[in-house]
């Protein structure tokens, strides 16, 4: 049927970890929107990070009633970074949709952005306007942003995105000149470039289960954006070192001259020199961590790992990408 083949192809591609409890729920949001689109036909590509609950029985049972419902399961948990980026670039689409399967991307935006890309737009990010997640981690994350986009080696840093969003093929061919084993793909879409849209929404609360981005997550993904694009904490390291040692010496000039002078009463104690000797230990000890993040990034890249090992594909007719097994 000629009508079927000149059909454009959407991908819509998602992680999960334990999702038991909304995956359903997002296959039947995201299949209700793409049926609806007649002119489009699609697949649904969702890579499973070895979840320990009901997840892949599910997601087993999906992929046998669609075939167009396509599964990776890895071999073992590799992070939602490296997961997730692995089953995105499998997107064989004309335009590939990146989402969570968490439902605090919803489904229906999916429309919009198909909206934005027949505009003529290559990528077309959902940014969150608002969250209903607390309010200190809103201004943790305005000052991140904020820190991020200021010192930034990338121009155009896009503000409170998480790559929930709609990338053309050319978006998507560029991205796989990218060797990076642990990529930081936000920063990546404000480096390529290309005609860019920003779609704002309200991130709804999670339905079931619990977030698997925790502090340390969270504190992960931000260390790696600024040492993907921002030479400034190496900088910042060099600059104070030579900003205390020249307070050191004026105090140390300040001290002796005192003395000199009150040599009979001043008595300097030992005060001083225990907060002194706490406050430069501090100092050495936090840039010898950022200097390690550095040489963290750097051994990574040098190992040239996969970004996952899969363990099994299902309803996949090429073989598995370059870069993963």
């Amino acid at each position: 049927m000629p009508g079927l083949i000149n059909k454009k192809k959407i991908s819509i591609v998602t992680g999960c970890y334990n999702e038991e409890g909304n995956l359903q729920e997002y296959y039947e949001r995201v299949i209700k929107v793409m049926l609806g689109l007649h002119q489009y036909s699609y697949e649904i590509i969702i890579a499973d990070n070895c979840s320990t609950d009901a997840s892949r029985e599910i997601l087993r049972k999906i992929a046998q009633v669609d075939k167009n419902f396509k599964v990776i399961f890895n071999a073992n948990n590799f992070g939602p970074i490296r997961s997730g980026y692995n089953a995105f670039l499998q997107g064989s689409g004309d335009a590939v949709i990146l989402m969570s399967s968490d439902l605090q991307d919803p489904p229906e935006l999916i429309l919009k952005m198909i909206e934005k890309w027949q505009e003529g737009y290559q990528v077309v990010a959902a940014t969150k306007a608002s969250s209903h997640e607390h309010s200190l981690m809103m201004l943790l994350r305005h000052f991140y942003y904020w820190m991020l986009s200021r010192f930034s080696d990338t121009d155009h840093i896009i503000q409170h995105f998480t790559g929930f969003g709609l990338y053309d093929r050319k978006v998507m061919n560029a991205l796989k000149f990218y060797k990076d084993p642990v990529p930081y793909f936000r920063g990546f879409i404000s480096e390529i470039g290309f005609k860019r849209a920003e779609i704002k929404f309200i991130q709804p609360p999670r339905k079931h289960g619990r977030s698997k981005h925790d502090f340390f997550t969270l504190y992960d993904v931000a260390m790696t954006g600024f040492v993907n694009h921002s030479k400034l904490p190496l900088r910042l390291a060099t600059f104070s070192g030579f900003c205390l040692a020249g307070i050191s010496l004026l105090v140390a000039i300040v001290y002796f001259i005192y003395k000199l002078v009150r040599w009979d009463t001043f008595t300097m104690g030992l005060a001083p020199l225990v907060i002194g000797l706490f406050f430069f230990s501090a100092v050495q000890l936090i840039f010898i961590g950022i200097i390690g993040e550095y040489v963290g990034a750097i051994l990574t890249q040098v190992k040239n790992h996969p970004l996952v090992i899969e363990d099994e594909k299902i309803n996949f007719d090429e073989p598995p990408l370059e870069g993963s097994i």
